[in-house]
């Protein structure tokens, strides 16, 4: 078994639903497109806590957008492909590298800048909320919430690794007073 640190790892998605006799499963995850994953790409599922098992892809069929129907090495019944059901799943961000600059799951490490204040700091985790993304970051010693939305990104640099943001007069001092 293969154990790898969670700090390279960005979470996807999870394993939704078992389908057919062969042990297929569904994936249900957040990338926003069906061409991403292939043949011999791996995907770690977290089988306990903070213990991560590769599984190699034998076959993807993209469901929609936001689904694939998976075969993978080692699980060919319905049995073994129960196992997975629930798991959360994780890859290496390599594997989406190319949706960078539409995916705010890799912007982890990039730095935040602000046309009027300058640099804010560097964002240490993206969460998903109900409606948009949001940047956590530590601004003057507390942690902040800056939503990653299209109406206050002005840049993305991929190669550099850091956004531009043009945010609303007062939502920093929200959380420093």
């Amino acid at each position: 078994m293969i154990f790898l640190l969670k700090i390279f790892l960005i979470r996807i998605g999870k394993i939704v639903a078992t389908r057919g006799l062969q042990g297929h499963v569904i994936l249900r995850h957040i990338i926003g497109d069906s061409k991403w994953l292939k043949k011999g790409d791996a995907l770690l599922l977290e089988m306990q806590k903070n213990s991560y098992v590769p599984y190699f892809i034998e076959d993807a069929k993209p469901v929609n957008a936001e689904e694939y129907q998976l075969h993978v090495e080692g699980v060919h019944t319905v049995e073994a492909s129960k196992t997975l059901v629930t798991k959360q799943v994780y890859i290496e961000p390599s594997l989406i590298e190319k949706y960078a600059a539409k995916l705010p799951l890799l912007w982890i490490g990039y730095k935040l800048t602000d046309v009027h204040k300058g640099a804010i700091g560097t964002i240490d985790d993206v969460l998903q909320g109900s409606h948009q993304w949001l940047g956590k970051l530590q601004y003057d010693s507390k942690e902040v919430l800056i939503p990653l939305v299209s109406d206050f990104i002005r840049q993305i640099n991929v190669k550099s690794k850091f956004i531009v943001v043009e945010l609303p007069e007062g939502l920093l001092e929200v959380y420093t007073n």
